[in-house]
């Protein structure tokens, strides 16, 4: 594995998506995958510019999920199947895990676009079309 470039000194990161069903999103990443929700505002004050927002952790606050809604609406359809949410586990035993305990939540898993995911993964879309996809990590059979 390569070094961090020094001139980088990044020590948090956060990917930011819109929707335009951010209570239904919200519940789907909390309630049905199970994400830690560890964060959110609503724009009741007008300090957020318009926007309400959703922060989850992955695994922790060091690396952060977040959705915004506008209230003037902020739609955001899946421009492809091949958009993913890519989360690895070590070994088979935790994708079954996972794939179970998501399963039992309400999840159901739909056929990846791309056939690499065929026999490593479980896909799931999330309300807005968006995959998430958990896999074995690189290198495992």
């Amino acid at each position: 594995m390569t070094s961090w470039p020094a001139h980088l000194p990044i020590t948090r990161l956060r990917v930011a998506r819109p929707t335009d069903q951010i209570d239904a999103v919200t519940n789907w990443y909390r309630d049905v995958i199970g994400l830690p929700l560890i964060g959110g505002w609503r724009d009741e004050g007008g300090n957020h510019g318009g926007y309400d927002g959703v922060l989850f952790g992955l695994p922790d606050a060091g690396i952060q999920l977040e959705f915004t809604q506008h209230r003037d609406g902020s739609p955001c359809p899946a421009p492809s199947r091949d958009y993913l949410l890519v989360m690895y586990v070590d070994d088979r035993a935790a994708l079954n895990a996972v794939s179970a305990a998501i399963q039992a939540r309400g999840g159901i898993p739909v056929q990846p676009e791309n056939a690499y995911w065929l026999d490593r993964a479980v896909c799931f879309e999330d309300p807005d079309g968006w995959g998430v996809v958990f896999s074995l990590k690189p290198g495992v059979a």
